[in-house]
């Protein structure tokens, strides 16, 4: 427990986060830090073929152990963290035998169970929390952590047979472009788990799709005075057009498989 403990802290120090706008691919210079840790990590458990491309995609492969011909399964993370929240400095809390309690985080933030049912079904157990000031970064380098974690727990028990493994990890998930240069070829697997959110027991055989759009409006701007039948005010255009969107479609109002519209971000001005 505490050398996953500490393979995930270190992961999480590591500044990852995407950048959905600066149009290069990976999104940030810096995602590479992490994957370049995690090639030395790989060769050092033995897995003399791990390397990092041009586009931040880590791949390496644990050669088979058993005699049975059987099909390579992969293991897929991604290395960056969300752009919605500070991931500089990342400072994490260890709780141990936690209490189903509220959690008091820095800066007065609280992780309330009334907001977060679940944590009471976590009683006992060992804890990695943010400090309340930065995402604490375990989406999805909890992931990483339990794939690098169960890698060498293959290489020191050679008695557990296990076919080709394939691993790879990815740049970009956050902002939805984690497969855009994926090598498929390289990766060497035709079945693999992503290993990413959700409880331990939860397996999920279906993948989510979405779209999105970057809508510009443009206005007219005019004096207030003589404005009449003459200002096209953008900002107000844009409220009264996300207005007439479904609200029952908004991630609020939907759950399992239902599709929804979800506002990122809107400003502007008249």
């Amino acid at each position: 427990m505490e050398q996953l403990v500490d393979r995930l802290m270190r992961y999480c120090k590591v500044a990852t986060q995407s950048n959905p706008h600066s149009g290069t691919h990976p999104s940030s210079p810096k995602e590479f830090d992490l994957a370049n840790m995690l090639v030395d990590e790989l060769k050092q458990l033995g897995l003399t073929d791990a390397m990092v491309d041009d586009h931040c995609y880590v791949y390496a492969h644990l050669e088979s152990n058993t005699d049975v011909d059987c099909e390579t399964v992969g293991f897929i993370a991604h290395v960056d963290t969300a752009p919605d929240f500070s991931g500089e400095n990342v400072q994490p809390q260890v709780i141990r035998n936690y209490d189903g309690q509220d959690i008091q985080l820095l800066n007065g933030r609280v992780t309330k169970v009334e907001k977060f049912p679940y944590m009471q079904t976590l009683v006992g157990k060992t804890l990695l929390v943010t400090d309340g000031n930065t995402l604490l970064g375990a989406d999805d380098k909890a992931g990483i952590a339990c794939i690098m974690g169960a890698l060498e727990y293959l290489k020191e028990h050679p008695e557990v047979k296990h076919p080709r493994i394939a691993v790879g990890f990815t740049p970009d998930e956050e902002i939805g472009e984690g497969s855009m240069f994926f090598d498929v070829e390289r990766f060497g697997a035709k079945y693999a788990f992503t290993m990413d959110g959700d409880a331990v027991h939860v397996y999920s055989d279906e993948t989510f799709n979405a779209a999105s759009a970057d809508i510009t409006i443009q206005g007219a701007a005019i004096h207030p005075g003589s404005a009449k039948g003459r200002m096209i005010n953008a900002a107000s255009v844009a409220a009264r057009l996300h207005a007439s969107l479904p609200s029952y479609l908004t991630p609020e109002h939907t759950e399992k498989k239902e599709g929804f519209l979800h506002l990122i971000s809107i400003g502007g001005n008249m």
